[in-house]
């Protein structure tokens, strides 16, 4: 695994990945155990409903996003927080510009192809 290492990342080292419509990520730091990822959206872009083996923590670092965990949707804005844990679908709609952090466990190495 490339970007394997102890110390400092730095955002400015990352290229950016175009992933969907209107959706970008950097991913920033990662072993086999962790992954950190920048994800930028614009309005009415989607993170498409879907599930994985991961455990995920998301936090919310600007904009409002309407999020759905299962069957359940609830709007979330800038500074809130939701937790996945494995296979439970998830997803989200971006209400405006918006951007998030997502933590993965482990490394989510379909990111990495």
């Amino acid at each position: 695994m490339e970007n394997v290492k102890a110390g400092y990342c730095y955002n400015e080292d990352v290229e950016w990945e175009n992933v969907a419509d209107g959706v970008r990520r950097k991913i920033l730091c990662y072993d086999a155990n962790l992954m950190l990822v920048l994800v930028e959206f614009k309005k009415g872009s989607i993170g498409y409903l879907h599930e994985h083996i991961h455990t995920q923590v998301s936090y919310l670092i600007s904009g409002s996003f309407e999020v759905q965990i299962g069957d359940e949707k609830k709007i979330q804005k800038a500074g809130d927080t939701y937790f996945l844990l494995p296979n439970i679908r998830h997803g989200v709609v971006a209400l405006e510009d918006s951007s998030l952090i997502d933590v993965f466990t482990p490394v989510r190495e379909d990111f990495l192809k």
